[in-house]
């Protein structure tokens, strides 16, 4: 050789970023929502095993005909509110109001 070596060239792997819920369009496609949802190696079992389960719970979104897709944002309301994630608002506990439990006795006001 002339004394000028070639450093050897190594291949390198290009690593996509992992997609997240806010990554997507308004309306994705099942395996999009997979991958958002359980990460690209486990996407397709997921969408083949689990999704047919979720689809048929209460809450879980349609798929938009129009769109082509399941709306983001109702995925997110969904999962939010599976998991307890969600921001919720205080509410009474189930059954009927006592009024007698939390009125207080009647006081004498003072007398100017």
């Amino acid at each position: 050789m002339d004394g000028f070596e070639q450093p050897e060239v190594q291949q390198m792997k290009l690593v996509r970023p992992a997609i997240t819920l806010d990554n997507l369009p308004m309306f994705a496609t099942d395996l999009q929502i997979a991958e958002a949802v359980v990460g690209r190696e486990k996407a397709e079992k997921w969408t083949r095993e689990r999704l047919p389960t979720l689809a048929n719970k209460p809450g879980f979104p349609a798929i938009d005909e129009f769109h082509e897709g399941r709306p983001v944002a109702l995925v997110r309301r969904f999962y939010e509110n599976y998991l307890g994630t969600g921001s919720t608002t205080a509410t009474a506990p189930p059954g009927k109001a006592d009024a007698t439990q939390w009125k207080s006795k009647t006081r004498q006001r003072p007398q100017a």
